[in-house]
């Protein structure tokens, strides 16, 4: 696996995810690409923009960040991504294949979000579509898809996810709309067992699309 520590301010060396960290292994991973690549930082402004400035990565790089500033969202809207609570990741693949193979991506990688936390916990949360992931009508999570096309042709895919794990506080405006798993189902999860999880599912269901 080969392990790039990014060159923004604040990064550090990883240690387990659930300690505002992360296992460089990730040790539950059995994927053949995705997330064989890691670029992680300790504070990011975003991973998707920094994912968008890199060239020639691995088809599979994932970025992950502890906290991000400057977080964006569906619309362009901010995403809140507290330190060592929460999951902040984008992930570059390079699909090759016509477009409409992969007009349901969006809510595939939301199902296979779902999947990897009832598989983890039992829990059952749900999709607002397009984007979202809610529990008792609260956000809990959204996913940002952006593609790089050449004609009809997909040619890279940023894929941006942002997952509300062991915050307890929320702004004052979101506290009616945003949520997060440990406070709707009171106990602490483990963000690089969710991680794992998420991407051993979405990698099969990814190789049927393309």
């Amino acid at each position: 696996m080969l392990i790039q520590l990014g060159l923004q301010r604040n990064c550090r060396r990883w240690k387990n995810f659930d300690e505002q960290g992360i296992d460089m292994e990730l040790k539950n991973l059995k994927t053949k690409f995705i997330g064989r690549n890691i670029v992680y930082f300790d504070t990011i402004n975003s991973t998707q923009m920094y994912a968008k400035e890199l060239e020639n990565t691995e088809d599979g790089t994932v970025i992950i960040a502890d906290s991000q500033t400057d977080g964006i969202g569906t619309h362009d809207r901010k995403w809140y991504t507290g330190k060592g609570d929460n999951i902040a990741i984008t992930f570059i693949l390079y699909p090759n294949c016509n477009i409409n193979k992969l007009s349901n991506l969006t809510k595939i990688i939301a199902k296979c979000l779902n999947k990897a936390i009832e598989n983890l916990y039992g829990y059952k949360l749900s999709i607002k579509e397009p984007n979202d992931i809610v529990y008792n009508n609260k956000k809990i999570g959204g996913i940002l898809t952006e593609t790089i096309t050449n004609a009809e042709i997909v040619k890279k895919i940023f894929i941006g996810i942002g997952l509300n794990v062991n915050q307890k506080e929320f702004p004052e405006d979101l506290i009616q709309i945003a949520s997060s798993l440990k406070n709707e189902f009171g106990v602490k999860l483990s963000r690089e067992d969710i991680v794992s999880e998420f991407f051993n599912i979405f990698e099969i269901h990814y190789g049927r699309l393309i």
